[in-house]
């Protein structure tokens, strides 16, 4: 395995933040990662005042299937009957991808409001405590512990990696899953995406000039793609 991407492995597992930049052409944006496991009030002021996009989690579809959770594109759809402004929204025009990976917004039962550093690292690391024992959960005990862990809407959004990781969809999701994967922790990611004070996107220099200034390893999402495919044989 490459160099830098084993750095990155190795500060994930001691809950460090990894930058990772999707690809030109694409998103062409930053995302400020950490495994969800470790997330910690600190870490996500870290990612509100650093990042400043939308904070979320990142899953592995093993654990979001266990779990029942829909793409909002699907709720869309099959509600649209019912709701026709869901038909009228469902988002079949994004420029730079093909669907779009998000699912539900949830919060911890045990939060206030749900927003507060706090509140949202609770919420994220108890969601990833308790996709850690997915596997060995029952489905309709999956099911049932998680709704009485979470309520939905909340505050802390799910994104939904592909079924295939890294095969048809090369998003932020897909990519910090694998890398969740490859370094054997719990395959849920925090991110956000990093924000220019321009009202942009960071760029990509700006962004390998922060992880350089902050200790952190930076990755493109085709290192990633190269090592998952070697990992994955």
């Amino acid at each position: 395995m490459e160099s830098r991407i084993q750095e990155a492995i190795e500060d994930l597992r001691k809950g460090n933040i990894v930058l990772i930049y999707d690809a030109d052409g694409r998103e062409e944006e930053t995302d400020l990662v950490v495994a969800s496991q470790f997330a910690t009030p600190e870490v996500v002021r870290i990612l509100r005042k650093d990042g400043g996009g939308l904070i979320f989690l990142m899953v592995h579809p093993g654990v979001t299937d266990k779990f029942k959770l829909p793409y909002l594109t699907d709720v869309y759809q099959d509600n649209s009957d019912k709701y026709p402004v869901f038909k009228a929204l469902v988002p079949n025009d994004i420029p730079y991808d093909t669907k779009s990976s998000f699912s539900l917004t949830i919060n911890h039962r045990k939060t206030f409001t749900g927003i507060t550093d706090v509140d949202r690292a609770m919420t994220m690391s108890e969601f990833a405590k308790l996709a850690g024992l997915a596997s060995k959960l029952h489905d309709g005990y999956a099911l049932d512990l998680f709704g009485k862990s979470f309520r939905s809407p909340g505050h802390v959004p799910i994104c939904s990696a592909s079924e295939e990781l890294l095969k048809d969809r090369f998003g932020h999701t897909e990519l910090s899953v694998a890398l969740m994967t490859m370094a054997d922790l719990i395959p849920v990611a925090t991110g956000c995406e990093m924000m220019g004070d321009d009202g942009n996107s960071l760029t990509k220099e700006r962004a390998m000039a922060y992880a350089e200034e902050n200790g952190h390893i930076f990755l493109e999402g085709g290192e990633i793609i190269e090592a998952w495919r070697a990992w994955s044989e």
